[in-house]
């Protein structure tokens, strides 16, 4: 009793109950009899007797009085499960109470042996999740990455059956990886096709659902309002929208076009080539010139026009004028330059932490859920939402950039109407840097990026088959490792400490001209952020590519249970699974074109004294900050996120910009389409 691994079985092929063998080892959890759903409470003897007999181990499950699970238990066990629709956030937010109030691990365990049997699966692990990332007796637990468990999210069906034929023919020792074809959700006829290896990338999706379960937006308080939130919110998804942008200028197109008409039809369709496991049938296509229309469906409790998007929208961008939110007393709060964009952030998230909910409302969560049933929105035909509706595969379609991009639009326009930064802030008196670079294998000055075959695990997550495991392999963007070299002369006479702030852009639009500064500014990519001492005179910088401080290397973003570093419970494991978030390292770098794709290189070193933020942190997990910020810390720099490309300057180009503590290098990215098979290490 009390071993808190033992609630990591919880995710184990997460459909069958928990009756069953579990895990390599087959534990089986002794449930009371009354737990067992009503199908087989006359059948809990044999049952415990079939699954028990041959069992590594057994798990005693103690007897506790059940709290009232009415709520979360009104989503159907066979249904999808979003984030984004109010409903489902409320049963999702009442289960992560419920798990975070019990008394200690095995009261946890009980209620989750209770709710495994009876609850939406997603709903149950996505609770689950949060619960032990924040527990103080569950943190530092190895929490299987959402792939493992759910491969139906990322993967095509067609993988399945052919695993399903492996698993059944092939012993487990003389199994191969089974093959995911790339590119399957269209073809070259569709220009978005382009850029689907950014879209529909694995690591990308996993981030994003990851990103949200970290940063949930309903539930406790204290788990919710964490540092910065709201701005942490408003930079993760720019970043994201200029990195896709880059990807599309790297392959002729055009940056996205906002969607800011909500009359207007959706240009672009996108159908998924998914299938729920647990729903058991497919994701719903969006045919192209699709509109989204008022909501009626009283099987999720929603019925909502499109003209409150519109007044949302209006609501918000007033407060952005007038400088100053409504506060649900009718008495208004300015919006200063130091919190503004954390208290607009948790405006357009609206998260429980809002300054008025209930006035400036749902815009973003909404606006995702109003096109998740574009094709469907009065329930006539039955259907589910589509993948904008779910935080694991939102990132798949087309439009949820045209949506963040407009998202963003709205925040750029708040930023926009702050001061520049005056020379003095921007200014590091008596530092210059004098040289900007990179070393790799495709030379100096120059990136080179191919693709790649990996492989990911997923015998967690395909339920009634034979045990054993079960490997896909996909092809992924990756890039050579290179080094940052830069050279900073010290002239203050004494040794100071520096931040090192690294951005990279594209220098020319999808037509070949060059980019204005504010056009620039905007598809600035955080590459690294990090502290370096500069003795006086002339310092030469080396960084390494893999310390990224936006990145998590590919053994986290795809983690395997058995890596965990250190004793269960020790400072090494303490920060693993907060180390989930983070940008996928492969995919640091845009694709770039066979000729070399132009871009430049910034760096800009700034006061560390004047970064710095007093605090403590707890193990080493801060290597993905600057998207994830560090688990029950401050988020660690002071300045505003995107700092100095967050606000407009009095600049035409990036050279009118730059100041001696700055410098820029012209690059290029060349890709070579080749593949590489990933080495297993």
């Amino acid at each position: 009793m009390g071993d808190k691994n033992n609630l990591l079985l919880f995710f184990d092929r997460p459909t069958e109950p928990c009756f069953m063998q579990k895990g390599e080892e087959k534990a089986v959890f002794e449930v009371p009899d009354h737990y067992y759903p009503d199908k087989y409470k006359s059948l809990s003897s044999t049952l415990s007797n079939r699954f028990g007999s041959d069992a590594s181990r057994t798990i005693p499950v103690r007897n506790i009085s059940l709290p009232n699970l009415s709520l979360p238990m009104q989503l159907p066990y066979n249904d999808q499960f979003s984030l984004f629709v109010p409903q489902h956030r409320k049963m999702s937010g009442k289960l992560i109470d419920i798990f975070l109030n019990m008394r200690d691990v095995d009261d946890l365990m009980s209620i989750c042996s209770y709710c495994q049997m009876r609850i939406n699966p997603y709903m149950f692990n996505y609770c689950l999740s949060v619960a032990l990332l924040h527990r103080e007796d569950t943190k530092g637990l190895n929490i299987p990455t959402f792939v493992e468990s759910f491969p139906d999210k990322f993967i095509d069906p067609k993988v399945f059956r052919r695993a399903r034929e492996v698993t059944n023919v092939v012993t487990p020792d003389q199994r191969m990886p089974v093959v995911i074809p790339p590119s399957l959700t269209a073809s070259d006829g569709e220009p978005e096709q382009r850029v689907a290896y950014f879209r529909e990338d694995i690591g990308i999706n996993l981030h994003h659902w990851h990103w949200h379960l970290v940063y949930p937006f309903e539930g406790d308080f204290d788990v919710v309002n964490k540092d910065r939130r709201g701005e942490l919110f408003y930079y993760m998804h720019q970043q994201i929208i200029a990195r896709y942008n880059m990807e599309r200028l790297c392959n002729n197109l055009g940056i996205v076009t906002r969607y800011k008409d909500f009359r207007a039809p959706i240009a672009e369709g996108y159908f998924p080539k998914l299938d729920s496991n647990v729903a058991s049938r497919s994701w719903p296509p969006r045919f192209a010139g699709s509109t989204i229309r008022d909501l009626d469906r009283p099987v999720d409790q929603i019925r909502a026009d499109v003209s409150e998007l519109e007044t949302w929208r209006d609501r918000f961008l007033q407060a952005i004028e007038n400088n100053a939110v409504i506060l649900p007393n009718n008495t208004s709060m300015p919006l200063t330059e130091e919190t503004g964009i954390d208290v607009l952030g948790n405006l357009m998230e609206s998260s429980i932490i809002s300054r008025n909910r209930g006035y400036y409302g749902d815009l973003h969560n909404m606006g995702h859920v109003f096109i998740s049933y574009a094709h469907d929105p009065d329930h006539r035909h039955l259907e589910l939402f589509g993948v904008m509706g779910d935080s694991a595969t939102a990132m798949r379609d087309p439009v949820f950039y045209r949506w963040h991009a407009y998202i963003d639009d709205i925040f750029n326009l708040y930023k926009s109407k702050l001061p520049p930064y005056p020379a003095a802030t921007l200014d590091f008196p008596g530092i210059r840097v004098s040289s900007v670079g990179i070393e790799g294998p495709g030379g100096n000055n120059t990136f080179t990026t191919q693709w790649e075959q990996s492989t990911v695990e997923l015998s967690r997550g395909l339920d009634f088959t034979p045990r054993g495991s079960v490997l896909a392999r996909f092809t992924h963007l990756q890039h050579d490792e290179f080094q940052y070299v830069f050279e900073v002369n010290n002239m203050s006479g004494q040794s100071v400490m520096g931040t090192f702030r690294v951005f990279m852009a594209p220098k020319v639009d999808e037509r070949g001209q060059p980019l204005s500064f504010e056009q620039q500014r905007r598809l600035m990519v955080e590459l690294d952020k990090f502290s370096q001492p500069l003795n006086a005179g002339n310092n030469t910088v080396r960084r390494p590519s893999t310390e990224s401080s936006v990145t998590i290397p590919y053994e986290r973003t795809f983690r395997d249970q058995s890596a965990r570093p250190g004793q269960q419970g020790d400072a090494a494991s303490a920060e693993f699974d907060f180390c989930g978030c983070g940008w996928p390292h492969h995919m640091l770098l845009p694709k770039g074109t066979t000729q070399g794709y132009p871009v430049v290189l910034y760096l800009m070193v700034t006061d560390w004294n004047q970064d710095r933020v007093q605090q403590d942190t707890v193990g080493s997990c801060n290597d993905a900050a600057s998207y994830c910020g560090i688990r029950d810390r401050k988020y660690p720099d002071r300045r505003p996120m995107g700092f100095p490309f967050d606000r407009t300057a009095p600049a035409n180009t990036l050279s009118d910009f730059l100041r001696p503590n700055m410098g820029v290098r012209d690059c290029s990215i060349r890709f070579t389409d080749a593949t590489r098979v990933r080495r297993q290490r």
